[in-house]
Order: structure tokens, then sequence, then C-alpha cells
């Protein structure tokens, strides 16, 4: 199957963790802190993405198949979309709108501060994300890109700071983004291979 007619399939697994949180909401299977649930679900996703979409450079390298470079955007733009759930879920259903109280949870609160450091940060990557705008940017696109590595930081550390007893799970999502980074290196040479 062509690159392009496997787009549909991966647009469609992409959406499977929203389908499943929209049945759980209309089946009422949220346990008995749904908010707790929609904000810690759209969280972890948002992060499973973010590591996915770092995973296809070094995939490509260790695999020598370029073509997964085309799914990249994708990945990067379905990031986005949960972070958007995500956060939306912290100013709706947790804080109702009251700008005040979000403004005083994003300065006094570390893990929201970077929570919402890296959010912000991933908006002009969302926005660039185009074929119109990668031209336009040309080789600024890829310094503006880089940017990921540091939204990456910032979510482990929102993780992190967020879980007050059980660390293992953030901590296992920090070794992965250490070792995705680790890869990306140019120092890290693989065997090419012909896909």
């Amino acid at each position: 199957m062509a690159p392009s007619g496997k787009k549909p399939l991966l647009f469609l697994a992409c959406s499977i963790p929203f389908c499943l949180l929209i049945y759980n909401g209309i089946t009422n299977n949220l346990t008995a802190n749904p908010i707790k649930e929609i904000t810690h679900f759209t969280g972890e996703w948002t992060l499973n993405f973010l590591l996915i979409t770092l995973a296809v450079t070094p995939l490509r390298k260790i695999t020598g198949n370029n073509a997964l470079i085309r799914y990249r955007r994708m990945l990067g733009l379905f990031t986005f979309f949960y972070a958007c759930l995500h956060f939306s879920t912290f100013l709706a259903l947790d804080h109702f709108f009251d700008w005040a109280e979000i403004v005083r949870d994003i300065v006094k609160r570390p893990y929201v501060t970077v929570g919402f450091t890296a959010f912000i940060l991933l908006i002009p990557l969302a926005v660039t994300s185009t074929n119109k705008m990668t031209r336009r940017l040309g080789n600024n696109w890829r310094k503006l890109h880089r940017l990921i590595y540091l939204i990456g930081v910032c979510a482990i550390f929102h993780y992190l700071w967020l879980v007050k007893a059980d660390i293992l799970p953030p901590v296992i999502y920090g070794l992965i983004l250490c070792l995705l980074l680790a890869l990306r290196s140019p120092r890290i040479k693989f065997k090419s291979r012909k896909t």
C-alpha cells in the first residue's frame, strides 16, 4: 500500500483514544472522578503522541525507511489535538473559565506552569505545519520545530511534578524521551537498509 493510502488508517488509529474517551463518557464509565480521569487520559495521550512523533526520525535512521517521515506531521498534529483536549479540560471542567483562578494556578503551581509552557510552545509548531509555511520559513522552520525537544522536557516535568507518590510512570516516560533524543544525535550511525 502506498504511503498516502496508509494515512487514513493512521488517522483512524490516532483517533481511537478520543473515540474511547467519548464512549466512556456516554456510558458513564469515567470513574468516580470524571474530570480527573479526563485530565489524566488526555494528558497521557498527549505525551504518548509526543514521544511517537519524536520516534519517527530514529526509526527512519534505524530501518532506512524514509517513507516514515510522511507520517510525522499527522502524528505531531494529533499531539497538539490531545494537548488541546487536555488544556480545555483544565480551562472548562476544572476551573469553569475562572480566568483569575486559572492565572493563579499557572503562576503558583510549577507543574501547571511547565504544562502551560509546553502547550504554548506547541501552538507555533501546529500553525507552521503546512507545506506553505514550511516553504515560507525555509531553514527557520527546522529551527522553530526544534522546540519539540523543550516541549518534551516540559511535558515530562509536568507529569513528574503532578504525581505525588508513584513517580515510576513519568520516570519511564523521561527515560524514553532521553533515549529518543540520544538516537537523534548525528554521532549515532546506523547501517542503511533499503526498504
